[in-house]
């Protein structure tokens, strides 16, 4: 697991034509870890009503050993890797107020049962977006100071009148809450979360997402379809009950030049042009214009692009290992060296760049 590092090396600035954006204060090398964060607030992907349970821990959202179960005391939905997990759980996500409100929703007359499951995972975010509004407010604040505002003619409106009637009965008489408030958290988790992703399997299908994450700095990377820098978890690693093994790592796959902006990729860098241009719309609203867009907008059928800078990226930076095309980079440098180790942030597989 990476030690949290210093923000001094990023500074806020507007980007133009992107809004803000995160600029290197000094010369950076490839590996160099450039973020560590803690989320401001995560919360499982899976919906409110499932054939099965999950089997990730509900407060960390590592893989659950089946043998080693801690459950909620006071429901039988929720599960724990260990006893640090749910007693950390039961002070803050899963509080008894979490509990108690959750449990009403997944009840079987609940009107979310007949709703698709996007709305039914949309109210475990309000629930924990609430939650964190009653314990820890100026996090609320935080989350409500993010990029993104709900459309009143976006079913984000609708969605949250219809989840705020059903989870307002529950909530302390002193909170402000209101179905305004809720569409705009419902805005501002759209644009700003990350996502954790299933242990890789180089059999089995298509990673599925577990959990959402908001993060305060790391939001503010702008995307590019050649990144300079690439984002890594550990979930799976360290010790049950390690409250940092949901933080993010942000490192850097090239040198950067101080003054430069650092951008990751909002997927993973080897989808195809028209892919890239309808995911970036949908999900995030806007078109890109990097170089590697430009190029590819006029790519024709059968040409030759192997000598291509972004081509010569790809060919270098995607990981080939099977069922992955995750993206590769150096492991952080060691007494000043650069190695030349390359790690895949999508299923840790390692590789030895032999290249130049």
């Amino acid at each position: 697991m990476a030690t949290p590092t210093s923000t001094s090396l990023l500074k806020m600035e507007n980007i133009p034509n992107k809004g803000r954006g995160l600029i290197a204060t000094q010369d950076l090398k490839a590996g160099q870890i450039i973020l560590t964060e803690s989320p401001l607030l995560l919360y499982s992907a899976s919906p409110l009503f499932t054939p099965a349970p999950s089997p990730y821990c509900h407060h960390c959202f590592r893989t659950l050993n089946p043998s080693q179960t801690f459950s909620c005391p006071s429901c039988s939905n929720y599960n724990f890797c260990s006893q640090k997990c749910l007693s950390i759980a039961l002070n803050s996500s899963h509080s008894p107020w979490t509990c108690q409100t959750l449990s009403h929703l997944q009840n079987p007359t609940s009107p979310l049962l007949e709703k698709p499951f996007e709305v039914q995972v949309q109210a475990r975010f309000i629930v924990a977006a609430y939650n964190i509004a009653i314990h820890t407010p100026s996090i609320i604040q935080t989350i409500l100071s993010l990029h993104g505002d709900p459309n009143d003619h976006d079913s984000i409106v609708d969605n949250a009148k219809f989840l705020h009637s059903l989870i307002s009965p529950f909530c302390p008489p002193n909170m402000n809450f209101s179905a305004e408030l809720a569409a705009k958290l419902i805005a501002k988790e759209r644009l700003n979360s990350f996502c954790l992703m299933e242990p890789y399997s180089p059999k089995g299908p298509q990673r599925s997402i577990k959990a959402y994450v908001i993060y305060h700095k790391a939001t503010f990377f702008n995307h590019d379809c050649i990144p300079n820098a690439c984002r890594f978890d550990y979930v799976e690693n360290g010790e049950p009950g390690d409250e940092h093994n949901t933080d993010i790592v942000i490192r850097l796959i090239k040198d950067v030049d101080v003054g430069s902006e650092i951008c990751i990729s909002y997927f993973r860098i080897n989808k195809d042009y028209l892919t890239r241009k309808r995911i970036l719309m949908e999900d995030y609203g806007f078109s890109c214009a990097c170089d590697r867009c430009k190029i590819e907008a006029n790519w024709n059928d059968g040409e030759n692009n192997s000598d291509l800078p972004h081509v010569i990226f790809l060919s270098k930076f995607v990981c080939d290992k099977e069922n992955c095309a995750g993206t590769l980079a150096p492991l952080p440098p060691k007494d000043g060296e650069k190695s030349n180790v390359l790690e895949c942030n999508f299923c840790g597989n390692l590789k030895v760049d032999s290249s130049p």
